[in-house]
């Protein structure tokens, strides 16, 4: 099945970031598998009705942080997983992206458990979507 594409326009995070989210979250899930075609940036651009140049910056983030590889004439696709980062930047990577949920969550006013219950939660889910993929 492969991936819906959706952003929302007026949303606080920019279209592109939007896009990468989606691409991310796709391939962390298995919904997208190496090796696997997505949409030229013409024809995503299209779909989404934005700006052709929205997509490429998305696309080339992505490309940067080893998600796709572009393959010239042939299109962009899911990168083989490799590790990009030294074991020390994924540490810094992952707890400052704890850090700002946990930061955000403490002003919603969220208990412990209900954060924990959450994370577990979106961690089956991606577990799951590795599984169906299976």
């Amino acid at each position: 099945m492969p991936l819906k594409f959706s952003v929302v326009t007026g949303s606080p995070d920019p279209v592109y970031r939007q896009i990468v989210e989606q691409v991310r979250v796709a391939i962390a899930g298995g919904v997208l598998q190496p090796g696997e075609q997505l949409p030229s940036v013409r024809a995503l651009a299209e779909l989404l009705v934005v700006n052709p140049n929205t997509v490429a910056r998305a696309y080339n983030d992505l490309t940067g942080e080893g998600a796709l590889e572009a393959r010239p004439g042939k299109g962009v696709f899911v990168a083989q997983r490799r590790q990009v980062f030294a074991p020390e930047e994924r540490l810094r990577r992952l707890e400052a992206a704890v850090q700002t949920l946990v930061k955000e969550v403490a002003l919603l006013g969220f208990s412990d458990e209900e954060i924990q219950e959450l994370l577990q939660r979106e961690l089956q889910k991606l577990k799951g979507g590795e599984e169906q993929k299976r």
